[in-house]
């Protein structure tokens, strides 16, 4: 029994100096290997490696993409507005080797990448207006921020994916200002438009006012013409049909006149001196 617990006991010895030769990277990590406080080797890929025992260290570092959520700061534009900018950084460590030696540890990266970032953020946001930072340039004004920081920072082995915006206030005291004077602004605007588009609605109508008196004018010229060309017409027939029997045009012409003048409430004095109606009474003038 004594020899067995020896035995075992003897294993768990070896095992545990074996170990100590070896350790593992996993997909999600990267490490160094310091002794005696220098980096002696850095292992960025998953695999099992080996050490000196009891005498080497091994650090990890995070190998995925980490998210810092920086703290809202007040930054003021070209046009002397105060703007709350909440915003927050992708970043990743690229070479650990670096951040170790120069940062040590992830939270003195942190506050490095704060710094950078609202140093970069207040220095670009600067030379811009509020309206420019709330519009769609404010993607390109971000790209230019990521650059930066990202030159900025890959002296430490630090790698900037992204800097982004969550959220872009004004400070609660000058929100009602800035919004009445937005609002005035729009007002003019819309003002100018519907001007602008009264003015285009006269020239319009003025120029279909014209239209109308141009197509009026060609049609009672045209009409005046027809009629005339009737009446021409007209007294042609007359004068062809009186050459042909002018007794009977000159008796129809007569009846006409009396359909015309005479009603069926007509009160007629009769006498042969009436030359007018000579076909009730006969011929005035001479007696047969």
């Amino acid at each position: 029994m004594k020899i067995f617990i020896m035995f075992a006991v003897i294993i768990v010895i070896i095992v545990i100096i074996f170990s100590s030769f070896f350790f593992i990277v996993d997909e999600t990590k990267q490490a160094i290997v310091v002794r005696f406080g220098k980096i002696v080797k850095v292992a960025k890929k998953a695999g099992l490696y080996t050490k000196m025992p009891f005498v080497d260290s091994v650090v990890y570092f995070e190998k995925r993409l980490l998210l810092y959520d920086i703290a809202p700061e007040v930054i003021i534009t070209s046009d002397q507005k105060r703007l709350v900018v909440d915003n927050y950084a992708v970043w990743r460590i690229e070479d650990p080797k670096k951040f170790y030696e120069t940062m040590r540890n992830v939270n003195m990266a942190l506050t490095r990448i704060d710094d950078i970032v609202y140093a970069n953020l207040r220095d670009v946001f600067a030379k811009h207006t509020l309206d420019e930072i709330i519009s769609e340039k404010r993607n390109e004004f971000l790209a230019e921020i990521t650059q930066k920081t990202r030159k900025s920072l890959k002296e430490f082995g630090v790698y900037v994916v992204d800097v982004r915006i969550k959220r872009a206030d004004l400070p609660t005291a000058n929100a009602r200002a800035v919004f009445e004077r937005m609002k005035s602004e729009r007002y003019k605007i819309a003002a100018k438009i519907r001007a602008e588009g009264e003015m285009e609605a006269r020239k319009i109508r003025a120029e279909t006012d014209k239209q109308v008196r141009v197509i009026l004018a060609q049609a009672q010229k045209q009409a005046e013409q027809l009629k005339g060309e009737g009446d021409a017409e007209a007294v042609r027939i007359y004068a062809e049909a009186y050459s042909k029997d002018p007794e009977f045009f000159e008796f129809w012409r007569t009846l006409e006149a009396y359909k015309n003048s005479i009603s069926k409430d007509s009160i007629l004095v009769l006498g042969k001196e009436i030359d007018f109606l000579r076909e009730f009474v006969g011929e005035a003038g001479s007696e047969k």
